[in-house]
């Protein structure tokens, strides 16, 4: 049934269409010279001679030269200087010659390209009908279609216009955009003019290392970025309604009420070409999935702009990530615009299901007052004819909402397209479900990663300052004082034996000095245990133990505070008290200055808080590594 949303224009805009096929048959007939047996070519002329007065000048490419370059067009259409080179001294053609037979080539295959879909769209609107009564469509039934189109579409070129600029800043080099965005084409689909170029589709020969792959790729070529660029915008467009539409578009599952499906044959019809269509062999992945998680909607964009950060984040899907070109690092102080080219490695912690990796454009872009960002990735497998990929994402990604007291909401979208015949059959339900790869198990690990952060972030460090002038028993000067605590999954009588334990003391201690003793002193009650210690100098020490003074030992002491973290590790255990978990605070005491009149410095402030996270760090390490 007919639909005008898939029209570019209609009749009055056909005539526009017409004259602009009779004004590109010069080309046309060009391009014939060009590429004929006894082809011309304008590789060598010279711009100042194009004039309508003056005679152009063409050189002769012989039937070996055309022959030579069509057969590496066939095999690699976007050449680099290095391979121009090479063919230019193999045919005796300077490199400026092939470079303009590729170029005039690409130029007469997209030409070709757009005047059949000129006939097919011409032909469309000939057999229009009125999805009201089954009659001949009316041209003014489509106008205001058209006209949101065209609206549509200056938006879109805007966009694309403005990320360009930020792209071209940042490279140092201005990017073109491609034509096939025109105020005449639709804003509805991400086809770029290469959805034919997707690689070899089923039936792969051989198999690619998973750390050869990740190192063989390289970032984009100048001629990509802007295609590149272009299939960032639309992708963010079709993740924004993927994310807020309802019903048809996501469907409840029947035997599941809280999970939705795609309806394809919907999304097909509101997104007509996206990437490409669906490789043969390959399966559809699609899910949905929301949560509020407590986490700020500005730190949660850092994360995923931040490839290390990311990685980390979802450790547990993602195996490993490189960022291999960043195209836009995004507006003045926020990643509004940031555009960037990535690949990764996600996998399932099963030796029967193979990971899948992913080549990748990510966008992020600030909507609305503000309060609300996107962050889209789509594959760039289809930009490169010659890349092997048995998954590919279609436009995926989460929208971020701020919500009051720290808190954000995020909806995240998975789609993707993937060869799933190398995975174990037992394997295969839970694959198809969307537990494993879907966007539950993103959101899942991100609620759980915020929470595990909101518990033990560096906000939970307090550091207090005090001047000590003639204090027995303590040095003068300024003194910094830094304490946290923390939950571990640990029985407290265990944490004190290994805080106390000087064998172990290593293990948490951060340096040791040689003319420096340990004074200790460890007790347990039954509401908790502690261990207190300080640094004293061997010279002092001895001192003391001669009948000296203690007052002029300076002391400043540091330690552990050990309390469980229930009655008898909670209700359910009925174990007894201390055989639970244990909430720990670490304190330390460093003395920063020894003249009480200096200012404190910044560096001081952060040194602490460096040590101070640094030993608790290693105390979970070491406590939670025993207790394995």
């Amino acid at each position: 049934m007919f639909h005008p949303n898939i029209f570019d224009s209609h009749h009055h805009l056909l005539d526009m269409a017409h004259n602009k096929d009779q004004e590109n048959e010069t080309d046309l007939i060009r391009d014939d010279e060009l590429y004929g047996p006894e082809a011309q070519s304008g590789d060598d002329q010279d711009p100042a001679q194009i004039r309508p007065n003056k005679k152009k000048r063409y050189h002769r490419h012989t039937q070996h030269q055309i022959q030579e370059m069509e057969s590496f067009f066939k095999e690699c259409p976007h050449p680099d200087d290095k391979q121009r080179k090479d063919l230019g001294r193999r045919l005796g053609l300077e490199p400026l010659q092939v470079k303009f037979w590729f170029q005039n080539k690409r130029t007469q295959m997209k030409n070709d390209k757009l005047r059949a879909e000129n006939v097919r769209y011409k032909e469309a609107l000939s057999c229009a009908t009125c999805p009201n009564c089954g009659g001949p469509a009316a041209i003014g039934e489509m106008s205001f279609d058209e006209q949101h189109l065209r609206i549509e579409n200056v938006r879109l070129r805007e966009e694309i216009g403005r990320i360009s600029g930020m792209a071209a800043k940042y490279v140092g080099k201005s990017m073109q955009l491609y034509p096939h965005l025109s105020p005449g084409s639709s804003s509805r689909s991400l086809d770029i003019g290469v959805e034919n170029n997707f690689g070899p589709q089923s039936g792969m020969t051989g198999e690619i290392g998973v750390v050869d792959l990740l190192r063989s790729v390289s970032g984009p070529s100048e001629a990509e970025k802007p295609v590149i660029i272009e299939l960032a915008v639309a992708a963010m467009e079709e993740l924004i309604r993927m994310a807020q539409s309802g019903e048809p578009l996501w469907i409840p599952t029947i035997d599941h009420n809280s999970l939705e499906a795609l309806n394809e044959e919907e999304y097909v019809r509101v997104f007509p070409r996206g990437i490409g269509p669906k490789p043969l062999g390959f399966k559809s992945e699609a899910s949905r999935e929301s949560a509020i998680v407590i986490m700020n909607h500005m730190n949660l964009v850092e994360i995923f702009m931040d490839v290390n950060r990311w990685s980390s984040m979802f450790s547990c899907i993602v195996s490993r990530a490189t960022t291999l070109e960043v195209l836009s690092t995004g507006m003045a102080g926020n990643y509004d615009g940031a555009l960037q080219v990535m690949n990764a490695e996600f996998q399932v912690p099963s030796p029967l299901v193979p990971t899948r990796e992913n080549y990748f454009v990510r966008y992020c872009k600030q909507h609305g007052d503000g309060t609300t960002w996107a962050v889209v990735d789509v594959s760039l497998d289809n930009i490169r004819p010659n890349s092997i990929s048995r998954c590919r994402k279609r436009p995926s990604g989460c929208l971020i909402q701020e919500l009051p007291d720290g808190y954000s909401k995020v909806t995240w979208v998975e789609h993707v397209e993937v060869d799933d015949r190398a995975v174990h059959n037992i394997y295969k339900p839970l694959i198809s479900s969307g537990t494993a790869f879907g966007a539950r198990r993103w959101v899942a690990t991100l609620d759980r990663q915020c929470e595990r952060l909101a518990r033990s972030g560096p906000d939970d460090v307090r550091v207090m300052t005090r001047k000590s002038m003639d204090d027995p028993g303590r040095p003068p000067g300024i003194v910094l004082s830094a304490a946290t605590s923390f939950w571990l999954p640990v029985p407290p009588k265990r944490v004190f034996d290994f805080l106390r334990d000087e064998n172990s003391r290593s293990e948490s201690a951060n340096s040791s000095q040689s003319n420096m003793l340990i004074l200790q002193e460890s007790c347990v009650d039954p509401t908790g245990s502690y261990v207190i210690y300080a640094p004293v100098d061997i010279i002092a020490m001895n001192a003391v133990l001669s009948g000296g003074d203690p007052d002029y030992v300076a002391l400043l002491p540091s330690g552990f505070a050990i309390l469980p973290d229930g009655p008898g590790g909670g209700p359910s255990t009925g174990s007894e008290v201390g055989s639970g978990g244990s909430l720990l605070t670490v304190a330390f005491q460093i003395l920063v200055d020894s003249v009480p009149t200096a200012k404190l410095s910044l560096g001081s402030v952060a040194t602490v808080n460096s040590l101070i996270k640094c030993t608790v760090e290693r105390i979970k390490g070491a406590v939670l590594c025993e207790a394995s």
